[in-house]
């Protein structure tokens, strides 16, 4: 389970880093680059969940100005 959580959060990195580079924004860039590599810290499935969810939801609530 934390293989496919791993890459389904390094997709979403991917796409993050990838948007950062054609908009010049540092924050999906890192945030992006953070999603690629946090799988490897962490073996418990919930822990990857957890943390992905919350660093996929940065982005989005900073461009709808919730934070």
């Amino acid at each position: 389970m934390s293989i496919f959580l791993g890459l389904l959060f390094g997709s979403i990195g991917t796409v993050y880093m990838i948007w950062g580079k054609r908009q010049s924004s540092v924050m999906y860039i890192v945030v992006g680059a953070i999603l690629l590599v946090y799988p490897y810290l962490f073996s418990n499935a919930i822990l990857i969940f957890i943390t992905g969810a919350i660093l996929t939801a940065i982005p989005y609530a900073r461009h709808r100005g919730l934070i």
